[in-house]
């Protein structure tokens, strides 16, 4: 992490009633910061590397602040959580970013199936749609694992809305799996955008060439 920053803080004050952090800046800007934000957009590599959102932590407050130096501080939440450093530019930009980054949350939740507090969305007395999805070629490599259980959102239903899903949670790497890039399967046959998956199938996707697509621009 970078220890030179644009912005210094001038005062910070933590409100554990009320669950907020605030920080004023030098430039003369000053932001309020729920704990469930800062926690859900940890710079934590555990945090930033997971595929789907943090969730269950609309109760979540701040234990203790450590500082980093001069650089940045180091929050200790309630729920464990401790390894999330915020440099005073990552929270400066967390700051101004705010509404904008926690509509992206949201949506992200939305797609991945989830509430705020962890509960699947949509759930009902219907079996899940339990997955096993395999990635073969420079899927496996790029996406970090060969095969991976998921039980996606009820508005998962057949092959074209789980590649849809998959994209967004996948974030960045979602484009690997664009239309154009793979074809899938449903245990083992090949199976068309339209195809109806059922609980415990194998899906598998394949890439359409040996070379990966380069990302969009």
């Amino acid at each position: 992490m970078s220890k030179q920053n644009q912005h210094t803080p001038t005062e910070i004050n933590l409100h554990k009633k009320s669950k907020i952090l605030s920080i004023a800046f030098s430039d003369g800007k000053s932001f309020q910061y729920p704990c469930e934000y800062l926690r859900v957009y940890s710079p934590a590599r555990e945090v930033q590397s997971g595929e789907l959102p943090e969730t269950g932590k609309e109760q979540v407050n701040i234990e203790r602040i450590e500082p980093q130096g001069t650089y940045a501080i180091r929050i200790i939440f309630d729920d464990g959580h401790d390894t999330g450093i915020y440099s005073w530019d990552t929270l400066y930009e967390m700051g101004m970013d705010k509404d904008a980054k926690w509509q992206d949350y949201l949506e992200r939740l939305q797609a991945a199936g989830y509430t705020r507090s962890g509960d699947r969305t949509g759930e009902d007395d219907n079996q899940p749609l339990k997955l096993k999805v395999m990635y073969f070629s420079y899927l496996a490599n790029m996406l970090g694992k060969e095969s991976e259980d998921v039980t996606p959102p009820p508005s998962v239903t057949d092959i074209q809305s789980l590649l849809i899903w998959l994209r967004k949670i996948k974030i960045e790497r979602g484009y690997l799996l664009a239309d154009d890039n793979v074809r899938l399967t449903i245990n083992r046959q090949f199976a068309e955008p339209f195809s109806k998956l059922e609980p415990g199938d194998e899906v598998g996707i394949v890439p359409n060439s040996p070379n990966p697509p380069k990302p969009p621009v």
